[in-house]
């Protein structure tokens, strides 16, 4: 599945993970994708589209 939304574009990004003891070991965020069937130019296809965008309207669902 991909790991990039394809109405926002937010994708995985890379960083520290740090320990109490302050040691650094990479680690990466990734986006809660899903595969959506939404409404696009009036006709449904298939997305996938991140929660944020989903919860915030962006996208609207077809049935």
């Amino acid at each position: 599945m991909a790991r990039r939304c394809e109405v926002c574009g937010k994708s995985t990004i890379s960083g520290n993970k740090i320990s109490h003891s302050n040691r650094h070991s990479r680690r990466v965020w990734r986006p809660n994708i899903r595969n959506v069937k939404a409404v696009v130019n009036g006709t449904p296809k298939k997305l996938h589209v991140c929660t944020r965008c989903l919860r915030s309207g962006k996208v609207q669902r077809a049935i």
